[in-house]
């Protein structure tokens, strides 16, 4: 059987045979906030922060301080928690001057826009593929200008037919390519590459949709030779499918809408996620072999290709930005066990690109490299301070048990004042669900990052 073939069309089908909408989903978010909201959430999370801040410091580290004048064994562990919580504070003021003068990319004028290849890499999608095909054929683009690939990756259900049936709808817009047996999201999304015939590549997962204006807005920033990935805004689908999608939500458009927002102001967006991303041509064809055949400890690496392929540009000596004005909303997990695969699947790729940066971070311009270099200190040394953390509290909470209760609140206080990014985004009560979201995780999630490290060598897709 011959590995990659070209399938042919069944011909149209009419609307009613492909619903485009889920039940339960939202009309797409209103336009940008305005303007006195957003100053007024600016000043509150400046005030908030200064409130936060002489919480920690006087709630909580100048009792631990007193704590540990009585306790003399836990001053080792104790230590780096407060160092720590001092740099935490001050990157967090950091990101949030960043976040405020981040400003969105204008999209690329219609008459300017460039050749735009999107490749949708497919397995057992069922008929979401199809929802995601037709959103991209229904987008604001010159249709001279733009190509759909999508590759099936050896699925074993319907999906095949879907994407048929997309082929037939578009002729001459859509083609499907077809793998005869599944080899992973990677060696689907390289086929892409190796056909697609336009000046930016675009990746969409095939169980997402964007919104009619994407592909322009993240078309717009390539304009500058310097940037090789966009990455776009990622909101979940099925928000309303139960209290996990609803914190996830939340959770998105804090790593997006605040996270990335700050990276992409020193154009350093450290995972231009798959979900959607645009790519320059050129630069991709530069690193292509070296990301198609990554290996990593010695085995070949399948997930994680969104991340990877961020660091290969990076090494490149390419820059990254996110464009807010690219949305793209995706199907989350709406049960524990397929949220744990996700995140484990995460982690054991953000823990083996965290060791390619730090030897790629070197070669970034000295201002980028400086910010990095602090924020990724910060960051995966929460890991260490987490755990010593714990072993402190329980043995402070046998003794102290006000101590218990002030770290709780310490907690929600923090997840309060990060979920005012959140409401620049939505002016929604479901900022709660971002509240909830910190205790879940403390609680039920604290394993994964230890097991990620521990089987980062694993090759498990944990998709389905």
């Amino acid at each position: 059987m011959e590995r990659l073939r070209v399938g042919s069309a069944d011909g149209p089908v009419s609307a009613a045979a492909a619903p485009v909408v889920l039940a339960g989903r939202r009309a797409a978010d209103p336009g940008e906030p305005t303007q006195r909201w957003v100053y007024f959430l600016y000043a509150l999370i400046f005030i908030s922060f200064a409130a936060i801040s002489y919480f920690q410091v006087h709630g909580v580290v100048v009792r631990l301080l007193r704590i540990a004048e009585q306790h003399q064994g836990i001053r080792p562990f104790l230590y780096p928690s407060l160092l720590w919580i001092a740099m935490g504070l001050l990157l967090l003021g950091f990101r949030t001057c960043l976040w405020v003068a981040y400003r969105p990319h204008a999209p690329a004028a219609w008459e300017a826009a460039p050749t735009l290849s999107v490749i949708i890499p497919a397995y057992n999608e069922g008929a979401m593929v199809l929802q995601a095909i037709e959103s991209v054929a229904r987008a604001h683009y010159p249709r001279d200008r733009l190509e759909i690939l999508v590759v099936d990756d050896g699925s074993t259900d319907d999906t095949w037919s879907y994407i048929r049936r997309a082929a037939g709808r578009y002729p001459g817009l859509v083609t499907a390519l077809r793998q005869d047996r599944n080899r992973g999201k990677r060696e689907a999304l390289a086929i892409g590459f190796e056909r697609a015939r336009g000046d930016v590549f675009v990746t969409l997962d095939s169980d997402s949709v964007i919104e009619p204006g994407a592909l322009l807005a993240l078309a717009g920033p390539l304009r500058d030779a310097r940037i090789g990935a966009v990455a776009g805004k990622v909101l979940a689908y099925n928000r309303e499918g139960g209290i996990i999608p609803r914190m996830l939500h939340v959770r998105y458009i804090l790593s997006f809408d605040m996270l990335r927002s700050v990276e992409s102001v020193y154009r350093n967006v450290y995972c231009c996620p798959g979900a959607l991303t645009a790519l320059r041509a050129a630069a991709v064809r530069q690193v292509f072999e070296r990301w198609r055949h990554q290996r990593f400890l010695g085995r070949r690496c399948t997930f994680g290709e969104d991340r990877a392929m961020t660091n290969f540009l990076f090494e490149a000596g390419y820059d990254t930005v996110y464009q807010r004005r690219a949305v793209v909303r995706t199907l989350v997990p709406t049960a524990f066990a397929n949220l744990c695969k996700m995140l484990l699947r995460w982690e054991r790729s953000g823990v083996r690109e965290d060791v390619r940066f730090a030897r790629i971070v070197w070669r970034r311009p000295l201002p980028t490299r400086l910010i990095a270099i602090f924020d990724r200190f910060v960051i995966n040394s929460r890991h260490v301070v987490y755990y010593t953390s714990f072993v402190t509290l329980v043995h402070l909470g046998a003794h102290h048990p006000s101590m218990i209760v002030r770290t709780l609140t310490a907690m929600g206080f923090v997840s309060l004042f990060n979920v005012l990014y959140y409401l620049r985004s939505e002016r929604s009560f479901d900022f709660i669900y971002g509240v909830l979201y910190t205790y879940f995780s403390a609680l039920t999630l604290f394993w994964i990052f230890p097991y990620a490290v521990l089987t980062v060598r694993a090759r498990a897709w944990l998709t389905r």
